[in-house]
């Protein structure tokens, strides 16, 4: 059964966010609130907790998981990144946008996309996710929650606590957090290709 943790939106309690980290770090799976919608978040090298989101999200080895940093240097450490996408991104965090990069030798092999050596990246916008990375001191591997054979990703913690309390550790819920997935931009060829239109404004893209 998951363990349920009522966060404040605006001002997280240290000793909750604290306790949630606890258990990424002891290989558990969270769903936790983001910018754009709510995702499933487990510890970098978490190869069980990456199973289990294959599993919950039906998904093949050739989807794009998503590093969650806490910051754009931290960001740096996982993606190759020339000057020219370096501002683009830059310019765009934090904020509700994936990026697709290649991927340097500090991501897990078994994250990339098999052929592409590709990762997704990202720095959200949203106080009680920074608040768990900060904690946590590293990026949190993760995926969009949406389920499979469904058009809109789960928003609202008590519903996530109900359908998935056996394949999740944890629900973290501060109030809603938006239904949209983030804006997927690929810049693994140098130049910006949109893969998906969500909460991100995709003007400085086009």
């Amino acid at each position: 059964m998951a363990k349920y943790f009522d966060v404040h939106p605006e001002n997280p309690q240290q000793r909750t966010i604290g306790n949630v980290v606890d258990m990424i770090r002891s290989g558990s799976l969270v769903a936790y609130p983001t910018d754009s919608c709510f995702a499933l978040g487990c510890q970098l090298g978490n190869r069980d907790g990456l199973s289990r989101i294959r599993t919950i999200r039906n998904l093949d080895d050739r989807h794009h998981f998503t590093l969650v940093c806490e910051s754009f240097a931290q960001l740096g450490r996982f993606v190759h990144l020339d000057n020219d996408v370096f501002r683009a991104i830059k310019a765009s965090t934090p904020g509700a946008y994936t990026f697709i990069l290649r991927a340097t030798s500090e991501v897990p092999k078994q994250l990339m996309h098999p052929k592409k050596k590709t990762v997704g990246v990202r720095i959200p916008d949203h106080v009680v996710t920074q608040a768990l990375l900060a904690e946590l001191g590293e990026p949190l591997l993760s995926s969009t929650l949406l389920l499979p054979d469904e058009d809109e990703p789960l928003t609202q913690g008590w519903e996530i606590k109900e359908r998935l309390d056996h394949v999740v550790d944890a629900v973290v819920d501060s109030g809603d957090c938006g239904t949209q997935p983030t804006t997927v931009i690929d810049f693994s060829n140098d130049e910006a290709e949109i893969v998906r239109r969500g909460a991100g404004d995709t003007a400085r893209f086009e």
